[in-house]
């Protein structure tokens, strides 16, 4: 089999990311293109002869030469056509600041296209909608993601006003932010907290103002990935199990992995399903309170007792409004 088109795909590629990025890693091209470091440095040696001005520096990574551009890049329409449903997300599901910048960037990835190609994109815009579950942000907090973006590439301190779920009044407080996830229809981000002297998660639709300063941050910070993955591990978990309706199953599918689910095996009719849940009062006995009809408590006889309990609340709280 003929490599050359291939290899000369992926040398291109290698080029737009190296625009693309200050520097980047050998161990990071090899990854995304999964070749091997010796293909990387062959790549790398065969743009330098081509004429391209790459820097590299041991153990840091390689870069292009201050001032050099590649000529205007040229989409496919299947890559214009993926523009589409990211300008919608963008709209949709980031703040004001942020969805108006990338409305800027997407008429300037548009002009760059083929008249056919323009034709193509404007015909599906008008039939792609995207519906946000929930409010993400404070309406006096609009912009809060692009100022929370800003503070962590400048890596400057960032001032909130937020107010907690069961907090009577909102704090000021000073955070350094480590990096944003969207989780459960929210935004949140992950900071040190300098009131709390610890790692904290904030909604975003929770910070009622919010600004950078020119503070700079006071330490430094793991991956974001790495914080989460402590959290996790911190919280205790209850082990559940339940048996559901194969039919209602499908219903189960989205939400299963917020409460915990571990694994699942058919039998006949049924499927058994085992979840570690981290919320089992609150969380996962309200969930299952949405198909018990269809489904029976193996373990633990607490989550049976806890069900009942809002069961008779639920009625009771019923028959009042009703009588009233």
């Amino acid at each position: 089999m003929d490599e050359t088109p291939k290899r000369f795909d992926r040398i291109i590629a290698i080029l737009i990311q190296l625009q693309s990025r200050r520097i980047i890693k050998a161990q990071d091209l090899a990854e995304r293109f999964e070749v091997s470091l010796r293909t990387i440095y062959r790549d790398i040696r065969t743009l330098e002869a081509s004429g391209v001005p790459i820097c590299s520096e041991a153990g840091v990574g390689y870069s292009l030469m201050e001032g050099y551009r590649l000529p205007p890049v040229m989409f496919s329409r299947e890559e214009a056509t993926s523009f589409i449903a990211a300008e919608k997300l963008m709209q949709k599901f980031s703040d004001k600041e942020m969805g108006k910048h990338y409305e800027s960037a997407a008429f300037k990835l548009k002009a760059v296209l083929r008249s056919a190609d323009k034709d193509w994109v404007s015909n599906i815009e008008s039939s792609v909608m995207m519906q946000p579950a929930s409010t993400l942000f404070n309406e006096n907090a609009p912009d809060a993601l692009a100022v929370l973006f800003r503070s962590i590439a400048g890596k400057k301190q960032t001032r909130l006003t937020y107010k907690a779920f069961e907090a009577e009044e909102a704090t000021e407080r000073n955070i350094e932010p480590v990096g944003i996830f969207h989780d459960h229809d929210n935004w949140y981000v992950l900071a040190f907290c300098h009131l709390r002297k610890d790692y904290r998660q904030f909604r975003t639709d929770r910070i009622q103002r919010i600004r950078c300063t020119d503070e700079w941050f006071t330490r430094e910070h793991q991956p974001l990935e790495t914080y989460l993955k402590n959290d996790a591990e911190k919280v205790p978990t209850t082990r559940v199990r339940i048996q559901v309706d194969v039919k209602i199953k499908r219903f189960m599918d989205f939400e299963k992995k917020y409460h915990g689910f571990v694994e699942e095996r058919v039998s006949g009719s049924q499927v058994e399903m085992t979840f570690l849940s981290r919320n089992l009062d609150e969380g996962f006995a309200r969930w299952y309170l949405t198909f018990g009809d269809y489904a029976t408590i193996i373990e633990p006889d607490y989550l049976r007792e806890k069900v009942l309990v809002l069961i008779e609340r639920m009625q009771s709280k019923l028959l009042k409004d009703h009588q009233g």
